[in-house]
C-alpha cells in the first residue's frame, strides 16, 4: 500500500479507539458527553512529553497517556456524575474546554498555543491496528460482562437500577474512567501519527465529532460504532480534494442516516454471524410471503 492509504488506515484505527470509549459512556451507559476531546488532549500531551523530554519508550508513553487520562476522568467523574441528563452534558462541555485552555496557557510544560513539535512518528499502521484489536476485544468482554449489564441498566432506567441495588453513581464513574483511558490512548496515538499536536486539535468540534460517530453507528452497538467511524472517516478523506464542500457532504450523510434510520446504522445490534443470518432469513421470509400473495 502507498503512504496515503496507510495513513488513512492508521487514522481510522485511532479514531475507532476514541469512538469505542465514547460509545461505552454514551451508548452503553447512557450519559451524553461533549468533553471527551479533553481526555484525548491529556493522553496526547502526556505521551509527547514522556517521549520527547524523558525518552520513554512509545508503548509505555501511550499506556501512561491512557492511564493519566483515566485517573483524571475518574477524579472529575466523582463530583460531576451526580448530575443527570442535560446538566452533565453542559458540565462536560465546560470541562473539555477547561482542559484545552489549561493546556493552551501552560506554556512552560505544553508550549501553549504554538503546539508541541518533534514527536517521534511511532504510530505506524501495525502499532495502531494492534492497539485497536486489543482494545476492541477488551471492550467486547467488558460490555458482555456483569459490568456491561450494569452499564446498560443505568442507561435504560437509572432510577429502577438504583432501586434494584445497583450503585449507579459508581458504575457511571467507572464507565467514564474506562472511556477516558480509551480516549487517552487514542490521543497518544494521534500525537505519534501527526508528530505535532496543538490544543485546537482537541476543541469542542472534536468532541462533537466523536458523539456524532457513536450516534451515527448506533447507540449501544460496538459494531455500529466501528462501522460509523469507518464511513465518516472515509467520507472526510475521499472528499478532501473538494475541501470547500467536504463538510457539506459529511453533514448530508449524517442527516440522511438520521432521517432514514434514527436509531443509527446498527441500532443496538451487533454484526455477528447470527445477526447476518437473521437478515437473510427475514428477506427470504418476506420474498416467500410476497410470492404467496401473488
Amino acid at each position: 500500500m502507498d503512504g496515503y492509504t496507510t495513513g488513512i488506515i492508521t487514522l481510522l484505527a485511532i479514531n475507532c479507539i476514541a469512538a469505542l470509549g465514547v460509545s461505552l459512556f454514551t451508548g452503553f451507559t447512557g450519559v451524553f458527553t461533549l468533553g471527551h476531546a479533553g481526555y484525548m488532549a491529556i493522553g496526547a500531551y502526556t505521551a509527547a512529553i514522556l517521549t520527547v523530554q524523558y525518552e520513554v519508550h512509545f508503548i509505555g508513553a501511550i499506556i501512561a497517556g491512557g492511564i493519566f487520562a483515566m485517573v483524571f476522568a475518574y477524579l472529575i467523574g466523582i463530583p460531576t456524575l451526580k448530575l443527570v441528563g442535560d446538566y452533565y452534558t453542559i458540565a462536560s462541555l465546560g470541562l473539555g474546554e477547561a482542559i484545552r485552555l489549561v493546556i493552551e496557557n501552560w506554556e512552560g510544560v505544553t508550549r501553549g498555543a504554538r503546539g508541541y513539535p518533534g514527536i517521534d512518528n511511532y504510530s505506524s499502521m501495525p502499532v495502531a491496528l494492534t492497539f485497536l484489536v486489543i482494545m476492541a476485544v477488551g471492550m467486547f468482554f467488558l460490555v458482555n460482562s456483569s459490568f456491561g449489564r450494569a452499564f446498560k441498566a443505568c442507561r435504560d432506567d437509572y432510577i429502577a437500577a438504583s432501586l434494584l441495588g445497583f450503585n449507579t453513581a459508581r458504575f457511571r464513574v467507572f464507565s467514564l474512567a474506562i472511556s477516558g483511558f480509551y480516549c487517552g490512548v487514542s490521543g497518544a496515538l494521534l500525537g505519534g501519527f501527526m508528530s505535532f499536536i496543538q490544543p485546537v486539535m482537541f476543541d469542542m468540534a472534536k468532541s462533537t465529532e466523536l458523539v456524532s460517530i457513536v450516534v451515527f453507528g448506533g447507540l449501544g452497538s460496538m459494531s455500529g460504532c466501528l462501522i460509523g467511524t469507518t464511513i465518516l472517516t472515509l467520507v472526510t478523506e475521499l472528499f478532501r480534494p473538494i475541501s470547500q464542500y467536504r463538510m457539506l457532504v459529511y453533514g448530508l450523510v449524517l442527516v440522511l442516516v438520521m432521517v432514514l434510520r434514527p436509531e443509527g446504522i446498527m441500532g443496538t445490534n451487533e454484526l455477528t454471524k447470527d445477526y447476518i443470518k437473521s437478515i437473510f432469513t427475514r428477506r427470504k421470509k418476506i420474498t416467500a410471503e410476497d410470492g404467496g400473495v401473488r
